[in-house]
């Protein structure tokens, strides 16, 4: 084929019309296809997927659909109740009264009758100090004091026999004067007063002999060692045979015996915050709680110092508690509930309801099921309630939750739920 046959040819291509049968339109659509970039190609077709399957899912989710008009709401009653403001301390047992005995004369110790955990009454005997010499003190005090009674008697026998002689020559003297020489009558004055003065003294040195024979046989009182009130021994510091010193002694070798602590009456010492002290008063009731043995019991406040440690910015508050079975054990620890404040038929809200955001707020729903945003004011607030003192009427339905699903003015379905299951 020469030149000229080839551009005859071609010119007679492109003057012949194009075919549109089926089998040309399905290629060109391929042609077209592979012209194409494959990214947009894939969107195509996932697009193309997508379409029937969106329209499955809203044709299933349209017949449970709940208008935005009834949107089920849980709300709570507003009612009149009780409301207390509590303060949760932690606490301390400890013993009623607790000393070191100490002896009060020194000695050896002779005997030790208790050791820990013994239960002791008043005036039991604990243990004894042999004092030897104390024996021939006392046996020394009694013979003083039987000489110096013999003395006394001596000194009265020649008191009474001065003043007879000195009676008789005053009563001559008077019914016959100048019968007996002036001189006579004052000798015998003289001895009468002489021995006069030598009987007080005789009984002064006999009450002196009595007041050390007392005082021995005190000491020897003291060397029996005795429970000042009932208690339990809860440390034993020596044992027999073991030098003893005066308790009143200022040596630094001063030993006690024993340690003695009433535990049937037990002190709770409560520390409270400068916070509050001033809702904390004598007689008020509390609470405690102890984990240790999952009991719980009520107390009344005894006592409280009044004053606030500058180092702890907390008062010291005590609480009596009776412990006759001694299941309490000084040392434990507490949890005291204290009640601050308290309201009687205050009218309150769950604190779930309120917002508190820039004002204090709730959301209402009225008798035609609207929700309306109420301003409030606040009151005496409790872990799981709060006071409400204006915005609110009793009987009132308030709504609980999140307010994010609803909107002022929106109508909804409000569900009543209990205010147990809240707290």
């Amino acid at each position: 084929m020469t030149t000229e046959d080839l551009g005859q040819t071609k010119n007679d291509r492109e003057a012949t019309p194009p075919d549109h049968s089926p089998g040309r339109s399905a290629g060109g659509i391929i042609t077209l296809l592979k012209r194409l970039d494959w990214r947009v190609v894939g969107f195509l077709l996932v697009a193309a997927c997508s379409i029937p399957v969106w329209r499955a899912i809203n044709a299933h989710a349209k017949p449970g659909v709940v208008p935005a008009e009834c949107l089920p709401i849980a709300v709570a009653k507003v009612i009149r109740e009780d409301l207390a403001q509590e303060l949760v301390c932690e606490a301390e047992l400890r013993p009623y009264q607790e000393i070191d005995l100490h002896a009060k004369v020194a000695g050896y110790l002779q005997k030790i009758c208790v050791d820990i955990g013994d239960r002791v009454q008043a005036g039991q005997a604990l243990a004894s100090i042999e004092i030897p010499e104390l024996q021939d003190d006392i046996k020394g005090a009694e013979a003083a004091l039987k000489r110096n009674t013999e003395e006394v008697a001596r000194a009265e026998a020649a008191y009474e026999e001065a003043h007879l002689v000195y009676t008789r020559l005053a009563a001559v003297e008077k019914t016959r004067p100048n019968l007996i020489a002036q001189q006579e009558i004052d000798a015998a004055n003289e001895r009468d007063r002489s021995t006069a003065s030598a009987l007080a003294a005789a009984k002064a040195q006999v009450e002196v002999a009595q007041a050390e024979l007392s005082k021995l046989k005190t000491m020897l009182k003291y060397s029996q060692i005795t429970a000042p009130f009932s208690g339990v021994i809860t440390k034993r510091y020596a044992d027999p045979g073991a030098l003893i010193q005066a308790g009143t002694s200022s040596s630094t070798q001063t030993l006690p015996l024993v340690r003695l602590s009433q535990n049937d009456r037990l002190r709770l010492d409560v520390p409270v915050s400068v916070s509050y002290v001033a809702h904390v008063n004598v007689g008020d009731s509390i609470e405690i709680r102890m984990p240790a043995l999952e009991k719980c019991f009520t107390g009344k406040i005894a006592r409280s110092t009044r004053k606030v440690e500058t180092s702890t910015r907390t008062m010291q508050v005590e609480v009596d508690v009776e412990n006759a079975d001694l299941k309490l054990i000084p040392g434990m620890y507490a949890s005291v509930v204290l009640r601050l404040e308290h309201r009687e038929n205050a009218l309150t809200v769950p604190i779930e309801a309120v917002s508190r955001q820039k004002s204090c707020t709730v959301f209402v729903v009225d008798k035609e099921n609207k929700v309306e945003e109420r301003p409030i004011t606040l009151g005496l607030e409790t872990p799981h309630k709060i006071e409400v003192l204006t915005g609110l009427n009793e009987n009132d339905f308030v709504m609980i939750g999140s307010r994010s699903q609803v909107k002022p003015g929106q109508k909804v379905e409000p569900k009543l739920v209990a205010l147990n299951s809240i707290e």
